[in-house]
């Protein structure tokens, strides 16, 4: 089940970068809700906020070691359902952020203009940790 969600997150992220691409010119900016959300081309070399800047080997590294992390505990891991989806969507969100090392940057264009614009792969980061996160806080003291 986790590969199989990694798997799912990686091809929505990476085909839909490559629709941006194909449909859109660099900085092409699409109003959805005019003021509050459009679709905005952008390529991103930095994390978050512009932190760690064309550091394309660290990115490289922590998704190589996410993945040897995983392997290593998966049999530790609980079968529940919010463990099985967190860590799939983890995986899949940053293995589909991973073209930053093979390109120098991430194409991002979701952009709700109160916060940094980004895409499916970081989607997945932040609910996959969200779901290991509450898995933990109610399940660990079981």
């Amino acid at each position: 089940q986790v590969w199989y969600i990694a798997l799912v997150i990686i091809a929505l992220d990476q085909g839909s970068k490559w629709l941006i691409q194909q449909g859109m010119t660099l900085h092409e900016s699409i109003p959805v809700i005019p003021g509050f959300f459009h679709i905005t081309y952008i390529l991103n070399r930095a994390r978050r906020f512009g932190i760690l800047e064309n550091q394309r080997w660290l990115f490289l590294i922590m998704a190589i070691l996410l993945f040897v992390l995983y392997a290593v505990f998966r049999k530790k891991l609980p079968e529940h359902r919010a463990v099985q989806a967190g860590a799939g969507m983890l995986l899949g969100g940053a293995f589909g952020n991973a073209d930053r090392f093979l390109h120098g940057a991430v194409v991002d264009f979701f952009d709700f203009r109160i916060w940094p614009v980004f895409n499916i792969a970081d989607i997945g980061i932040v609910i996959g940790v969200c779901l290991l996160l509450w898995y933990s806080w109610t399940h660990i003291s079981e």
